[in-house]
C-alpha cells in the first residue's frame, strides 16, 4: 500500500490549493491512500476544530470532484474535532498509528447540492440573524414548516446516511434520518463546520452521494 500525505498549506478555504495537491497526489497509480493533516496556522472558522474539519471536507470534496473516491482516506487531527467524534476516530499521535496500520471501511459521504462535503455538522439558517421561513424535508416526510431558529443536518455512520432536527433554545425537536435533508425557503443562508456563507439563497440540500467514503476507521 502507497501512501500520500495532504498536509494544509494554506487557509481550509482555499479550494483552488487543495484541490490541486489531491489531483495531484492521486494521479500516482500507486497511491492508494490519503492521509490528511490540518496544520492550522490562519483561521476561517471559529475553532481550530471546525478549520480542521473544513479542511478535511475541502480534501474529500475535491477527491469526490477528481471522481478518485476509491482511494482510502485517513484523518490526523491534532485534536478532537466534531468529525473525529462522530466518526469514531482518534486524534494525535494514535491518529497516525490508526492511519498508517488501520483497515479502511465504507461509510456514507454526505453533500450538498454546491458540491461541498459535510464532516462534522451543518446548519440552514435566516440570513443576518432572522429566524428561518420556510420548510424542510428529510426525504419525503416534513421536518417543519413556518419560521424556526435553525435546522441542524449532521452525518451518520447508519444509513441511510444523515439526520436532521430543528433546533430550539430550550427544547430541541426530534430528529428525522433520511438520504437527503431539503429546505426551501425565502432567507435560507447555509452553515457548514462552523462557517456561514452570507449569501442568500432559496433552496439548500444535503444528500448522500452516490459512492461511499473510504474512511481508515477503528
Amino acid at each position: 500500500m502507497s501512501f500520500a500525505l495532504i498536509s494544509q498549506a494554506s487557509r481550509s478555504d482555499d479550494k483552488t490549493a487543495i484541490r490541486t495537491a489531491v489531483t495531484t497526489a492521486v494521479a500516482d497509480p500507486a497511491v492508494t491512500r490519503l492521509l490528511v493533516e490540518p496544520r492550522v496556522t490562519e483561521r476561517v472558522a471559529p475553532t481550530i476544530a471546525d478549520e480542521s474539519d473544513t479542511f478535511f471536507a475541502q480534501v474529500l470534496a475535491a477527491l469526490m470532484l477528481a471522481e478518485r473516491l476509491d482511494v482510502e482516506v485517513a484523518l490526523l487531527p491534532a485534536e478532537a474535532t466534531g468529525a473525529s467524534t462522530r466518526y469514531g476516530l482518534p486524534h494525535g499521535p494514535a491518529a497516525r498509528e490508526l492511519a498508517e496500520h488501520g483497515t479502511a471501511t465504507s461509510v456514507p459521504l454526505i453533500r450538498d447540492d454546491a458540491a461541498t462535503v459535510l464532516l462534522g455538522r451543518a446548519r440552514h439558517l435566516g440570513a443576518e440573524g432572522a429566524k428561518l421561513h420556510g420548510e424542510t424535508y428529510v426525504d419525503s416526510e416534513r421536518l417543519f414548516r413556518g419560521e424556526v431558529r435553525s435546522v441542524l443536518i449532521e452525518p451518520t455512520l447508519a444509513l441511510p446516511g444523515l439526520r436532521a432536527q430543528v433546533e430550539r433554545l430550550l427544547l430541541p425537536g426530534r430528529w428525522l434520518t433520511g438520504r437527503a435533508a431539503q429546505t426551501g425557503g425565502t432567507n435560507i443562508v447555509v452553515e457548514r463546520e462552523g462557517v456561514v456563507n452570507p449569501r442568500v439563497v432559496k433552496r439548500s440540500t444535503f444528500y448522500r452521494h452516490d459512492t461511499d467514503l473510504r474512511l481508515v476507521r477503528p
